[in-house]
């Protein structure tokens, strides 16, 4: 199983502790009915729309990193780091228009780097 969670529930105003509990909770539920489950969690990225939120996303990644350190069937994958450019800021060219949505080259670093992980 992939997830890509919390990156709307932190601009919704939602902390990196309630986005950390909800992802528990959802590999407690899937565990408990399928323990052999793999779950692989896709970090939130760092979109040029939401940079005041990086701090919170950096947080929140961190803490969802920490907790699968020392959970079972469960793997990180940073799409986060690999997003952003030499100053440390979200790489523009992988986003629309709109700074938020993934374009095409977006999506081929996410495949680059989500792919191995799957195989």
């Amino acid at each position: 199983v992939l997830v890509y969670a919390g990156d709307n529930d932190l601009a919704e105003g939602r902390s990196p502790q309630d986005v950390l509990r909800n992802f528990v909770k959802f590999v407690e539920d899937i565990h408990k009915e399928l323990p052999a489950t793999r779950i692989a969690y896709i970090s939130i990225k760092p979109s040029p729309a939401r940079a005041a939120l990086i701090p919170q996303v950096r947080e929140t990644n961190e803490m969802i990193r920490r907790y699968i350190a020392v959970a079972h069937n469960l793997e990180f994958i940073d799409v986060f780091t690999p997003m952003l450019d030499a100053a440390g800021l979200p790489r523009a060219e992988l986003f629309r228009a709109d700074a938020l949505h993934l374009n095409g080259a977006g999506y081929a670093l996410w495949k680059t780097i989500i792919a191995p992980q799957v195989r």
